[in-house]
């Protein structure tokens, strides 16, 4: 019998590999999702997700978000919004004493500015204030939330007439204020997105409180209504009054949504 020739032992053993190599490759899939995206192909569904800041509007008026707690005192966002955009930030509560003074003094203006410009919570710490800069996000969020839940106020058109004006006047009370009197208590009527009537329901009675009380609860509600807001100030001898009287002036103002 005659012996087969080395060479062509060599190329029937390299053509048997070839094909075994051509067929594994043809029952691998085509492709994994992430190549199938580069390739043009479909890739998975990514996640939905939520849009930031202007997804609902938010209702004029001025509102306050919670206290923000953080590792060097609380930090408190109250915002004015007008035709459903932030036109003023303020920080009510912010870290005091020792450094944290010259911290917040140099922190919150640019915060303040920050919030008015970027119309959301979706803004950048200060430099040396993270614990401040976090807290304020964080209040700044609350109070954008409360302000979409009010939603934006209704316009009265031509079809409603004189029922839109009478529909949004409404009377609120704020909550119970705590002072080292007594308890005060603030009721506001609110028409037309504007404090119309001011009045102390509960305040610090017995002994010289009345006096003080008879004297000091008039101009705080007078000046309420003039201002329209609780940035008030303080009648003098009447300090813890006054302070109880804003907070639960607050307090109404925001259940109002203005």
């Amino acid at each position: 019998m005659k012996k087969s020739h080395p060479v062509r032992r060599a190329v029937l053993a390299t053509a048997a590999t070839v094909s075994g190599i051509v067929l594994l490759l043809s029952l691998k899939p085509a492709s994994d999702p992430g190549s199938a995206a580069a390739a043009g192909g479909a890739a998975p569904p990514a996640a939905a997700q939520s849009p930031q800041g202007g997804a609902q509007p938010i209702g004029n008026g001025t509102v306050t978000g919670d206290a923000a707690r953080t590792q060097y005192g609380a930090v408190q966002v109250r915002l004015t919004v007008s035709g459903g955009k932030i036109t003023k930030a303020e920080a009510v509560q912010a870290p005091k004493g020792g450094q944290s003074d010259q911290i917040t003094s140099r922190s919150v203006p640019r915060l303040n500015q920050a919030a008015v410009a970027a119309q959301s919570a979706e803004i950048d710490a200060v430099s040396g204030a993270t614990y401040t800069s976090s807290g304020y996000r964080k209040s700044l969020q609350s109070a954008l939330d409360k302000a979409r839940a009010a939603g934006p106020a209704e316009s009265s058109g031509p079809g409603n007439g004189g029922n839109a004006g009478s529909a949004q006047a409404r009377t609120v009370t704020g909550d119970v204020a705590r002072t080292q009197y007594g308890p005060v208590q603030v009721r506001i009527t609110v028409s037309g997105g504007k404090i119309t009537k001011a009045e102390a329901v509960q305040t610090p009675k017995g002994g010289q409180s009345d006096r003080i009380t008879s004297d000091a609860v008039p101009k705080l509600n007078q000046a309420a209504v003039a201002a329209g807001d609780a940035e008030i100030d303080a009648v003098s001898g009447a300090t813890y009054t006054s302070a109880g009287y804003k907070q639960s002036l607050q307090s109404a103002l925001d259940r109002a949504g203005g």
